[in-house]
């Protein structure tokens, strides 16, 4: 039977689009980098299991307003283009979400 509910893993990392030491999250899971935004093509089927076969860098495209969640990260692979959401955590650089933001209210979103 596969897993279907998430792997807690919190740890910190470099990050391989910017080179920040990224520490991990305080109060949650760390999966993307807090200076950039960007994250890594880790995981397959749930959070943390960390079985994909891309390892793709995945590129912040679009903030997201969530009812339940608040505010997401969408990521795209760039070597795939799978899209997966990330939760916004509170050291986020600010600047860099309204950069996303400015930038996906020019372009239109495809949200498959």
């Amino acid at each position: 039977m596969e897993r279907k509910n998430p792997i807690t893993i919190n740890e910190g990392f470099t990050c391989e689009h910017c080179g920040q030491k990224v520490e991990k999250a305080s109060a949650s899971c760390r999966n993307h980098c807090n200076v950039c935004l960007w994250s890594k093509h880790v995981d397959e089927t749930v959070p943390g299991d960390r079985k994909s076969l891309c390892m793709g860098l995945m590129e912040p495209i679009a903030i997201i307003n969530n009812n339940k969640k608040g505010q997401q990260i969408m990521h795209e692979c760039t070597r795939c283009g799978e899209k997966k959401m990330n939760k916004v955590l509170p050291d986020d650089d600010q600047d860099q979400i309204i950069k996303i933001m400015q930038r996906q209210n020019m372009e239109p979103l495809d949200p498959s």
